[in-house]
């Protein structure tokens, strides 16, 4: 039984396309993970999310623990069983949700004191129970548990965020360790943090590369500091990152982030957008995004994207889809989420077939630039 390994197909400059080989499945590399904070993937069927073509998702340690608790879904079979997914699943630490959605914390060297943002009730989180969490949901990739540093934040303050992600980290890998059974087919993942400061970001690569991982994440992106200042960090914070291991950029992106980033060596991704944006009237396609809310849709008799083979475009259009979104109908969060996973399956796709064939940026370009500059229909 494969735990865990990662082999590179072929390279493109910086970017890389492989495999990464798990006992649940393989994971093609550049790989983008739905998210299923709460045990699902809003307005989807698991069966449905794998005919995206997405060979992994994300749950959230935090959301989980909270509700229905990590005790209770362990007895239960764990994670996969629970909500029928039947392919890797990779669990975030919490930690980003502790920091975002709870308005007491306070955070020190043993963890994090929160209030739960369902019922106020008081817990705590450390590396420890962190792991211990996502051991009891069965999960086959899990994250170190971090502290997302906030942005803006000045060197003093990212400084100390970052040396306390790393002995977090060292703690996470113990922690990690000693689940002897879930350890042996499982893998761990360590987060480099940093902030913007590349001297930070270079010392945390260090840390984690002593501690020694699976795989390896840049966290503390895609925390507003724009597209532009994204890429600067990307530009030197992958390459401080083993090149044999997956390179994973937590919480990013747009469609155009995604190939910016994939061009600068990083293997997987997480958002929620293509999910929120399908909820909220939001259509993404390689012309740029659609707004299905606006009237211009209301007698548009073309499928979502001309071309797009998901089921939505193959059965529905925009007129009808418009009428859904408008009238608040669930049909359409769940068409329009269908189509807009698709939509980043397929970018994914597109970018292993370019980076195989060795014309990543002759690609990058043309997609970046009909993104951007594209017949959007957004108001």
């Amino acid at each position: 039984m494969t735990r865990f390994s990662f082999s590179i197909a072929a390279s493109d400059g910086a970017a890389r396309t492989g495999i990464i080989a798990m006992a649940r499945g393989e994971i093609r590399t550049p790989a983008f993970m739905p998210v299923g904070t709460a045990a699902t993937v809003k307005a989807m069927k698991p069966d449905d999310v794998a005919a995206t073509g997405a060979d992994i998702i994300l749950g959230n340690t935090y959301h989980l623990m909270l509700r229905p608790g990590a005790e209770r879904v362990a007895r239960l079979g764990g994670l996969h069983g629970f909500m029928g997914w039947k392919r890797p699943i990779l669990t975030d630490s919490g930690g980003y949700q502790v920091m975002s959605l709870s308005e007491l914390t306070r955070v020190g060297e043993e963890g994090v004191s929160f209030r739960s943002h369902l019922d106020g009730t008081a817990h705590m989180l450390t590396p420890e129970r962190s792991v211990e969490v996502q051991r009891l949901l069965g999960a086959d990739i899990v994250m170190a548990f971090d502290e997302c540093t906030a942005f803006p934040a000045s060197e003093e303050q990212a400084k100390a965020s970052m040396e306390r992600s790393m002995r977090w980290a060292q703690r996470s890998r113990d922690a990690f360790d000693l689940g002897r059974e879930h350890a042996a087919h499982a893998a761990l993942f360590g987060i480099q943090q940093g902030s913007m400061d590349e001297g930070l970001r270079r010392r945390s690569s260090e840390a984690l590369k002593e501690i020694g991982f699976d795989g390896y994440a840049i966290g503390g992106l895609a925390v507003g500091e724009g597209q532009a200042e994204m890429c600067r960090v990307l530009d030197f914070a992958v390459d401080m990152l083993p090149a044999d291991a997956p390179r994973y950029v937590m919480g990013v992106g747009k469609p155009d982030d995604l190939v910016e980033a994939v061009k600068r060596g990083a293997d997987m991704f997480d958002c929620v957008l293509p999910t929120r944006s399908g909820r909220t009237g939001q259509a993404f396609t390689a012309d740029g995004p659609l707004n299905l809310r606006n009237a211009r849709f209301a007698e548009d008799q073309e499928p979502l994207e001309p071309g797009c083979p998901c089921p939505s475009c193959s059965c529905f259009e925009r007129a009808y889809v418009h009428h859904l979104v408008k009238s608040g109908e669930i049909l359409g969060a769940m068409l329009m989420t269908e189509h807009n996973l698709w939509f980043y399956q397929r970018l994914m796709q597109s970018l292993r077939d370019a980076i195989g064939e060795g014309r990543l940026a002759e690609y990058a370009t043309q997609f970046v630039g009909r993104y951007r500059n594209g017949k959007t229909l957004s108001p």
